[in-house]
């Protein structure tokens, strides 16, 4: 088997048997940590008859469900088999011949240009001002490489930084004369209460396509399911590019239900927003730690590089799985990605943690 380039390599690989049969305690994929909401098992379990049939090709009820929870119409979306398939989707039928990418960044944005051929330049953020992206340069910096898309996080995925709504709508209509696309991925923002403040989803600009995943918040990576939002042109040609059934019969009837599980989302974001602020303290207090502000439900920090390999080996020994950002462009060994989980959950991480540093000693 070809060896996978480390940039493409992702968290959550809970697949891979642990040396004596125990779970893994996965704190590598940025997943909600409450699972699975009731309702969306409820769902899933009602619907597996429908399994002998073909998925609705429209996505009549899963399109009615967005329009009223994203305040679109119905013919505003496009679905996905998760996010990523429609950011390969989207290069295949834009076909720019250059993509701009701060980075560091969620890898299958180079992974989905380079399937489609396309060149891909970086723009790497720096660490001394936050990982915060400079709009203003990235619009110079896509004039100077003739780079005529650039792809946002926002939140930025490993490091959690967010741009406001008009910043990036000001960044859209600067790149309208040049005729730049500007792709965003808002995959992360339904963990805030304050999403408003940052999502573009009621711009329209011809320029502007903006990706959504539902299976981070709504617990659901494994049945896959994202969204996007474009001009007319652009959905109209990756409808035209796209598999027809491409979103199956339980994805779908998890996605009606878990936008109507308003219980489960206030009961989310509570949990997040408490649990972030405490593990990154607690984070911050351990030996050497360089904690990054967290906005959404994963932690960016940095340690001394050999102790974070250390660190990362002895977790792993013990059944917990944090991501190792060292190969992200524009990171570099000692960065490591932790997902914000339960109370317990958490506190296990801490426990294994701390007692690393009282294992090895001094900072090294």
């Amino acid at each position: 088997m070809m060896q996978e380039d480390p940039r493409f390599v992702h968290g959550g690989n809970v697949y891979e048997p642990t040396a004596d049969g125990e779970p893994w305690l996965d704190f590598s994929a940025n997943i909600n940590p409450l699972g699975l909401s009731p309702r969306v098992k409820e769902a899933i379990i009602a619907h597996i008859e429908d399994a002998i049939h073909y998925p609705d090709p429209k996505m009549r009820e899963l399109r009615a469900a967005l329009s009223a929870y994203y305040d679109r119409a119905p013919a505003d979306f496009i679905l996905g088999n998760g996010a990523a398939e429609l950011f390969y989707l989207y290069a295949f039928v834009m076909r720019p011949k250059r993509v701009l990418l701060p980075v560091p960044a969620f890898s299958e944005y180079e992974r989905a240009a380079h399937a489609a051929g396309v060149a891909v330049s970086y723009s790497p953020l720096e660490e001394r001002a936050g990982f915060e992206p400079d709009l203003i340069f990235l619009a110079e910096e896509a004039q100077r490489v003739q780079a005529d898309c650039i792809v946002l996080g926002n939140p930025n995925n490993p490091t959690g930084t967010l741009v406001e709504r008009e910043a990036i709508a000001d960044l859209a209509k600067k790149l309208l004369p040049s005729g730049t696309q500007l792709v965003v991925d808002e995959s992360f923002l339904d963990f805030r209460e304050d999403e408003a403040r940052f999502t573009v989803r009621q711009e329209s600009l011809p320029n502007l396509f903006l990706v959504r995943s539902l299976t981070k918040f709504f617990a659901v990576p494994g049945l896959r399911l994202g969204f996007g939002i474009g001009s007319p042109a652009l959905l109209q040609a990756m409808e035209a590019a796209k598999d027809v059934w491409n979103v199956n019969v339980l994805a779908q009837a998890a996605g009606v239900a878990a936008l109507a599980d308003t219980a489960y989302q206030q009961e989310s974001l509570a949990l997040v927003k408490e649990e972030k602020e405490r593990l990154s303290a607690a984070l911050a207090a351990l030996q050497g730690v360089t904690v990054f502000p967290p906005s959404v439900n994963f932690i960016l920090v940095k340690l001394p590089a050999k102790r974070a390999g250390r660190l990362v080996k002895y977790l792993r020994a013990r059944h917990i799985l944090v991501r190792d950002c060292q190969h992200y462009p524009g990171l570099t060994a000692g960065f490591l990605r932790l997902a914000v989980r339960t109370r317990e959950e958490n506190e296990a991480l801490l426990a294994a943690w701390r007692s690393f540093d009282q294992m090895t000693g001094a900072v090294s």
